[in-house]
Parts: structure tokens; C-alpha cells; sequence
């Protein structure tokens, strides 16, 4: 039984890393390349991640330097960035690009709060269908017999101890994203 609780929560902690990518990707103001996660670059005419065509770096606070192994991506890097939704201009020097990241306003830090709390609830949705997963699961373990009404009451507390856990997480994980982004 030891080996299906432990299924349940592997997928928990999965949808943790899940919510802590979504958190990286919204700027804070500072310079952060988890922003460029997303984005995709035809390269050879396939889309491949930023980071496995150029290297990127931060030279001080405010910026990040891209600077491509193959002086063509370029202008392909160029659109990439600015079809995104990272609401940033890059400047290209014809050997690398900069992003200069503007001090947030109060309204665009309000919109990303509201965006966390969006990918947190998601997160927190996503536990509670592993949630009731497993107790679809141990439902139907008792009517084959393997487990007794008492082993499964057991088991759905367990999960429900863990759910609770998890979301929690995710709270204490968006109310620090929120504070990050509302400091100055």
C-alpha cells in the first residue's frame, strides 16, 4: 500500500516543481532568466528552448545578456522575444541581446499578483484531483477485496492529511511570490 501513497504524493510534489516554474516565469523587476523559459527559437527549423541556443547571463540587476553560439539565431531570438508575452523590447547590437527590465508600476505589479494566484489556484485544483484519484483508487481496492472499509478510511485520511499539506505549500509558495513582486 506503502507504493500507491507513494505514487499520490510523487505526483504532488511534481505539481509543486510544476507551480514553482509558472512562479519564475513572472518577472519581478529584476533580471531573472527563468522569464526565458518558455520561449522557443526555430533553430534548423525545429523549436528548441532559448537556453540550449545562446548563453545567457546577467550583468547587473536590471539586465540580461543573450548571447547566441550561432550568430544567425540572432534575429530569430529577436521575434521570439518580442511575440512573447514578456512585454520587453530586446536590443539587438548584432552580437548579442539585451533585455533591460523597467521598475514594475503599481498597476503591472497588481495584474502579476493576480497572475500568481492564478497559477497558484491551478496548482491546488491539480492536488485535489490526484486527491481524489486516490480515493477513486482505494474505492475501488475495497470492492475488489484487497483492503478492508476501515484500511481505505485510513488510507483517504492519509491522503487528506497530505492534500492539505501540499496546498498549504502552494500558499505559503504564492503569498512569498506575491510579497516579492509588491516590494519596491
Amino acid at each position: 500500500m506503502a507504493d500507491v501513497h507513494a505514487e499520490f504524493e510523487g505526483k504532488m510534489k511534481k505539481t509543486i516543481e510544476v507551480v514553482k516554474g509558472d512562479f519564475a516565469s513572472v518577472r519581478a523587476g529584476r533580471a531573472n532568466a527563468g522569464v526565458l523559459d518558455k520561449i522557443q527559437v526555430e533553430y534548423y527549423g525545429t523549436m528548441t528552448p532559448l537556453q540550449q541556443v545562446a548563453t545567457i547571463s546577467s550583468p547587473d540587476p536590471r539586465t540580461l545578456m543573450i548571447q547566441p553560439w550561432d550568430g544567425s539565431l540572432l534575429k530569430a531570438i529577436e521575434k521570439a522575444i518580442q511575440t512573447s508575452d514578456l512585454g520587453i523590447n530586446p536590443q539587438n547590437d548584432g552580437k548579442v541581446i539585451r533585455l533591460a527590465f523597467p521598475q514594475l508600476t503599481e498597476e503591472r505589479r497588481k495584474e502579476l499578483t493576480k497572475q500568481v494566484q492564478k497559477y497558484g489556484e491551478s496548482g491546488k485544483v491539480a492536488i485535489r484531483n490526484i486527491r481524489r484519484d486516490a480515493m477513486d483508487r482505494f474505492k475501488a481496492m475495497e470492492k475488489k477485496g484487497e483492503i478492508t472499509e476501515d484500511d481505505r478510511k485510513d488510507y483517504e485520511d492519509d491522503m487528506q492529511k497530505l492534500t492539505d499539506k501540499y496546498c498549504k505549500e502552494i500558499d505559503t509558495l504564492t503569498s512569498a511570490k506575491e510579497q516579492e513582486l509588491m516590494a519596491v
